[in-house]
């Protein structure tokens, strides 16, 4: 599920590799096999918006996020995580 954002620089369009990892479908079975229609109802969303968060096509607005966390009564970190080329690097240096 790779999420990528798109940096416009002096040289021109650059892209950021930004993963956007998410919980959700493994959420939607441990809460009694909720479908995905009815988290869309839930949080005031279509199914496809759902469809494509829980796909990594789609990096949910930070007010959508914190609704589908809600719904599953779970801090959004417990829903969402959130990992870029900076992170990952320090955390492989902080393996070292």
């Amino acid at each position: 599920m790779l999420s990528q954002l798109l940096f416009v620089t002096a040289g021109g369009a650059k892209m950021a590799k930004n993963e956007v990892k998410n919980q959700i479908r493994r959420m939607r079975f441990e809460n009694g096999e909720m479908t995905q229609q009815q988290l869309a109802d839930k949080t005031g969303v279509t199914r496809q918006t759902i469809i494509a968060i829980e796909s990594g096509k789609y990096a949910p607005s930070l007010p959508l996020a914190f609704k589908i966390a809600r719904t599953f009564g779970k801090p959004i970190e417990d829903i969402f995580q959130y990992e870029d080329e900076e992170s990952q690097s320090s955390a492989i240096s902080s393996d070292a």
